[in-house]
């Protein structure tokens, strides 16, 4: 194909779906109106489990947490709550169930992630089965109909569930499905041949479940690539572009089989530069890893991620407005909920969201904002809630985590600073070096023994200079005598006073 156009020009196209395919790894951004919006990244040595399907052994239950700990191969155990697990029929007297009632120590189950391992937690499992495919997700054990909210027309929707509903029954399926977005004018036939194929894959579920050992893997979710086109490949999507030639192959034989109409939708990039950054998304995944967010009227965000939750702080910045002061206030903060929106989703931060918006003291502009951030969340593929404007100037916002951050996908904590985010100065290490030789007088073996001090440049400075009256000093109190020694490989806050 010819080369692209870089991100900042393709504002003319409605969404693009770039994919860049390596050894070892696999990424994957959307593009909608020239602005990269996602970003999805698989790597072999650790991919996504969401969305796989485990026979898993319960190691341990929980009845104080109505919850269980259940193996399922990974790394750590992985945790089932009682609400994620299919009640029974109410005919069986199962209104009110306790897991201690329902699992025991050694039991297998059937198992599907729901959310990956973060940190020192497991993964999280459900009960509650869905196996996706182009058109319908199938829900075995949840015997309804549902159709995806993102459908709008009354009269599509209506064709779309009496279709799968008159299919289930005619194919005597159990259970239930929900209709998905790119089903969106699909003819009954595709439906049925999905209809199908996932009774197939769920029928050689259940036979892989009567044979395999505990701790296996029965169903694994697509490649990234083809994920892509099965789940966000719609008459929207202008491009899909993928830089390697077998995995385009691969996309190709996808498309033919389950989305013929787009197959020529479907172009290899054989271009000398590479693919995300001929498109500019390699500087925009970088500005992803940053704190600060410029926004156009000239103010900033600063997103911060901690354990507990996520901040979000606004500020006016540079902007200082040509009206008057509430007016800028409120341009702000409208510009600073749609970026937020944006930034979320790009970033995948998750869990409580706390946004600091600039305060507004006019209960219109309140709501002009509380709307424009519910607007910008509703294209959000997360389930998103946004609460109201406290007398603080705080919303919350709750964003559902399935997967590790950006952050923590693409970075570790530092070494440095233990990812506190800050070191100590030199000078306070220097007092903490002080404190040392203190105790170390006192302990040495002899009275002439020599102390031997190995510490960063930046300390050994601080020694010798605004701090060498203090340190002489503290070597006559201590009586001692004391060799410095710079080492260039000490971090900020390391040092070691060795007797000699």
């Amino acid at each position: 194909m010819s080369s692209p156009e870089p991100l900042a020009e393709a504002d003319t196209l409605r969404v693009e779906i770039l994919v860049n395919a390596g050894p070892g790894e696999t990424r994957a951004a959307q593009i909608e109106r020239g602005v990269l919006q996602d970003i999805h990244i698989q790597r072999d040595a650790t991919a996504s489990a969401v969305s796989n399907i485990y026979l898993g052994v319960v190691q341990r239950v929980l009845a104080g947490m109505q919850a269980a700990f259940v193996d399922i191969g990974l790394e750590r155990a992985a945790f089932l709550q009682i609400s994620d697990m299919v009640r029974h029929d109410a005919g069986q007297g199962d209104d009110a169930p306790r897991i201690e009632q329902r699992l025991h120590a050694g039991d297998r189950i059937l198992v599907q992630v729901s959310r990956d391992a973060m940190g020192t937690k497991g993964a999280r499992l459900t009960t509650d089965l869905a196996i996706p495919s182009r058109f319908l997700v199938y829900m075995p054990h949840t015997p309804r109909v549902g159709v995806s909210a993102r459908i709008e027309s009354e009269t599509e929707r209506t064709r779309l569930f009496d279709a799968v509903t008159d299919l289930k029954r005619e194919l005597e399926l159990p259970g239930g499905f929900i209709v998905r977005t790119v089903a969106d004018g699909a003819p009954i036939a595709a439906l049925a041949a999905d209809m199908r194929f996932l009774a197939t894959v769920w029928a050689d579920i259940q036979e892989q479940a009567r044979h395999v050992p505990g701790e296996t893997l029965v169903y694994g979710d697509l490649p990234l690539a083809i994920r892509m086109l099965r789940d966000l490949l719609t008459p929207d999507v202008s491009a899909v572009i993928i830089d390697d030639a077998r995995a385009w192959q691969e996309m190709i034989a996808f498309t033919r089989r389950f989305a013929p109409e787009f197959t020529d939708r479907v172009l290899l990039y054989e271009d000398d530069t590479p693919l995300f950054a001929q498109y500019g998304i390699e500087e925009a995944i970088q500005r992803a890893l940053q704190p600060k967010v410029p926004l156009k009227s000239g103010g900033f965000l600063i997103i911060e991620q901690t354990e507990a939750m996520v901040t979000v702080d606004v500020n006016t910045g540079g902007f200082v407005g040509t009206r008057s002061l509430e007016q800028t206030v409120l341009r702000t903060n409208l510009e600073a909920a749609q970026t937020t929106a944006r930034q979320l989703r790009l970033r995948n931060l998750g869990g409580i969201i706390v946004i600091d918006f600039i305060d507004m003291v006019d209960p219109d502009h309140k709501q002009q904002v509380l709307t424009q951030l519910a607007d910008a969340l509703a294209a959000d593929p997360a389930k998103t809630s946004v609460g109201q404007i406290s007398n603080l100037g705080l919303v919350e916002v709750t964003r559902k985590r399935t997967r590790e951050s950006l952050e923590h996908l693409l970075c570790a904590p530092c070494e440095a600073c233990g990812g506190r985010g800050y070191v100590k100065t030199a000078e306070t290490i220097t007092f903490e070096l002080f404190r040392e030789i203190a105790r170390r007088a006192r302990r040495r073996p002899h009275a002439d023994a020599e102390l031997l001090i190995l510490a960063p440049p930046d300390t050994i400075d601080q020694l010798l200079d605004s701090q060498a009256a203090a340190f002489r000093q503290v070597c006559a109190d201590g009586g001692v005598t004391v060799r410095l020694q710079a080492e260039s490989l000490y971090g900020p806050e390391q040092f070691d006073v060795v007797v000699m």
